[in-house]
């Protein structure tokens, strides 16, 4: 038994050595990103998180219990065109910042070494620190259903995703700074051009809404998104490029949790309604 217990702790501390070690070589440090905002600290990230979840689920609902729902249709259109011109400037710095695309493609695989291109990856890094700061802009959505007393459309998937999303970008750039997310941002701030532009028009009201027949095709849209992100970061596993193995494999089981929620989002939402439709 003596024998048996010592096998199974020195297997144990071999494996947490070798996790530390994989982590240590993983994890990137620069004073500069590290020094921009929200980014010295976890507390400002993680308090922003813990106060959106309580107003959300518990304050936010409270308040407005007794309430008639705010007319928000001035705001939410000020706030979705904003969005669509953030997201879309997103898009451009993969275009217009100098050496981006090239870079990207030709070391797609096995990228430089920091110290031998810092100064783009500093420009690379600035577009993520933009990516992260419109993942806390996101969380204004559920904001707005819960004063307008949407309450029902505040569900596991919308809170999942959107705390999830800013708290992994955070570690992203915290941790990592890499390059293997660059086209995955790329992609998820084109969508959200998209489905900001839906949201703005339809805040414009039902003269406006009767036209927006395409609703459906933006979930159609995300779950393709989720299944080029999961095949990519596949691909950046299975080649064994040099990036870091742990935030890869995190970033495939996520995908896949987020293409789950998704498709049962679509099913639930339109496909059972259109089964409906057909028997009516």
């Amino acid at each position: 038994m003596n024998a048996d217990g010592g096998l199974k702790m020195n297997f144990t501390t071999d494996v947490s050595h070798t996790f530390i070690d994989l982590l240590q070589k993983e994890l990137v440090w620069d004073d500069e990103v590290d020094s921009w905002m929200f980014m010295r600290s976890p507390i400002p990230v993680f308090s922003i998180v813990i106060i959106y979840l309580i107003f959300i689920l518990k304050f936010g609902p409270k308040i407005m219990e007794n309430r008639n729902p705010i007319n928000l249709k001035y705001p939410m259109l000020l706030y979705n065109i904003i969005q669509v011109a953030f997201n879309a400037y997103m898009v451009s710095l993969f275009f217009t910042t100098p050496g981006a695309i090239n870079h990207h493609f030709n070391y797609l695989c096995h990228p430089l070494p920091r110290s031998s291109n810092k100064n783009l990856l500093l420009e690379l890094n600035k577009a993520s620190w933009f990516f992260f700061v419109s993942k806390l802009m996101d969380l204004t959505d559920t904001v707005f259903f819960v004063l307008r007393k949407k309450q029902s459309q505040v569900t596991f998937l919308h809170i999942y995703h959107h705390c999830n999303m800013v708290i992994s970008c955070w570690a992203y750039l915290k941790l990592i700074k890499g390059e293997q997310l660059l086209l995955c941002g790329l992609i998820n701030a084109t969508v959200h051009v998209i489905m900001y532009s839906y949201y703005f028009l339809s805040a414009l009201g039902p003269q406006i809404q009767k036209f927006l027949w395409w609703k459906k095709y933006l979930t159609r849209i995300q779950i393709v998104q989720f299944l080029i992100i999961i095949a990519y970061q596949t691909c950046l596993y299975l080649f064994d490029c040099n990036f870091p193995k742990l935030f890869v494999m995190y970033c495939i089981a996520n995908g896949i949790l987020f293409l789950y929620l998704f498709i049962m989002f679509y099913q639930k939402t339109y496909t059972k309604n259109e089964k409906k439709e057909r028997i009516d």
